[in-house]
């Protein structure tokens, strides 16, 4: 089972680029973040005829989240529980694969900056709720994906330049810590496990030339527990992808699950 996880930075401006590609990589199962659009404006059409089951948790203009599987979607949620107050679309959860279930989470962790602020409060905030919401799948024991965009850069090898991003709310030092303690859970970084060199970036910003300088970040993971980490057979990073016309600022994730 191929799982992808992709910020496509608007799915409408973008959809010929991300149609092109599943047509390609063909993932059984993808994890949309930023998909900039409410539930009613996403294109489920042209990816239902590309064979997926469609499952959309938009929001106007900001945020928004999507799940594309190429089987059923079962115990679907929208929404990370914890804050019924809290309105912004950055969570959605499934179990797919069939006969060879796993429960999916696409996730699109909040930004935080500028840090001091309200923002990197709700942020550090979001990572609690995370984390006891992972808490409790674990101990299900079922094969767990947990992949989207993090927001977070765990270690200095994960970014071009440490000391350009020291005053980054990706960088900060809760943050990262909040990530590891989700995976101090018992959660494995795909990335990490199949291959964990330096430069495996997955964000590159418009600005300043970064793309082709290669001043990337690697901000996109997907975290798996013991029962999918066990079966965890690649970890592909379609970085090619942002070399293309009108690009997203990320690029793909693929990680592939021998069931």
């Amino acid at each position: 089972m191929r799982i992808a996880t992709w910020n496509v930075n608007s799915v409408n401006a973008r959809l010929e680029n991300v149609l092109a590609w599943f047509e390609t990589v063909q993932p059984d199962v993808a994890v949309l973040q930023e998909i900039k659009c409410v539930d009613e404006k996403f294109p489920a059409q042209d990816f239902e005829h590309l064979g997926y089951n469609v499952a959309v948790h938009g929001q106007k203009t900001y945020n928004g989240v999507a799940m594309l599987s190429k089987t059923p979607l079962e115990d679907l949620r929208r929404g990370l529980p914890g804050d019924d107050a809290d309105e912004q679309a950055r969570f959605i959860e499934a179990v797919t694969g069939g006969d060879t279930p796993v429960r999916v989470v696409g996730i699109y962790l909040p930004n935080g900056n500028p840090i001091g602020t309200d923002k990197f409060a709700y942020k550090l905030g979001w990572m609690e709720r995370l984390h006891r919401h992972a808490q409790g799948l674990l101990a299900l024991e079922e094969r767990l994906v947990i992949a989207g965009d993090y927001n977070v850069i765990p270690e200095d090898a994960d970014v071009y330049d440490p000391k350009a991003w020291l005053g980054d709310a990706l960088f900060q030092s809760e943050s990262r810590a909040a990530f590891r303690a989700l995976k101090n859970l018992g959660l494995t970084d795909a990335y990490m496990q199949v291959d964990g060199a330096p430069g495996g970036y997955t964000f590159w910003d418009y600005q300043a030339g970064a793309w082709p300088r290669n001043n990337g970040i690697r901000i996109d993971h997907a975290l798996l527990s013991p029962q999918a980490a066990d079966r965890l057979k690649a970890c592909e990073i379609h970085r090619d992808v942002r070399g293309t016309e009108k690009p997203s600022d990320h690029v793909p994730v693929v990680i592939e699950l021998d069931l």
